[in-house]
């Protein structure tokens, strides 16, 4: 992969900055929203995401990467509990799915993904995590998570 790719794998990240209203449906619980920004760092090679949650959500940010060689994304995760993970990231056709299947900084007790659509104005995004406890065990929906733009 050339570096005019990995550009262009960047520049696909773009619908992501700005900042948004960020919706957790945790069930039993009655959750006010909280905030999330993106924005570029280290002259545009990287994606931060900064968020604010209210509990039972931590805090957090995220880093994403795109490999040079494969075009392939990562989001490094970091959260005010000291959790620490590594995703492996799909970003395309409107699709962002974000994948934990393999031990990473903290042990693998469970698989983690997250799929979620980007509507077609670019200013929501609805998506849904979910947990898969071992390999016996099909997918299971965690929590609803979904983004409202409020600035670009």
């Amino acid at each position: 992969m050339g570096a005019a790719a990995q550009q262009e794998a960047l520049k696909r990240l773009e619908v992501l900055v700005g900042e948004w209203v960020v919706e957790a449906e945790f069930p039993g619980l009655e959750v006010p929203p909280g905030r999330s920004v993106f924005e570029w760092t280290l002259d545009g090679q990287f994606l931060v995401q900064r968020t604010q949650a209210p509990n039972p959500a931590p805090d957090s940010m995220a880093v994403i990467a795109v490999d040079p060689q494969t075009g392939g994304y990562t989001q490094h995760y970091y959260d005010s509990r000291g959790v620490v993970r590594l995703y492996a990231m799909t970003f395309a056709e409107g699709t962002w799915q974000l994948l934990r299947e393999t031990p990473d900084f903290s042990p693998l007790d469970f698989r983690q993904r997250y799929t979620a659509q980007v509507g077609e104005d670019g200013n929501t995004i609805r998506g849904v995590w979910e947990m898969r406890r071992d390999d016996s065990d099909g997918w299971q929906q965690d929590f609803p998570l979904s983004y409202r733009r409020i600035r670009r």
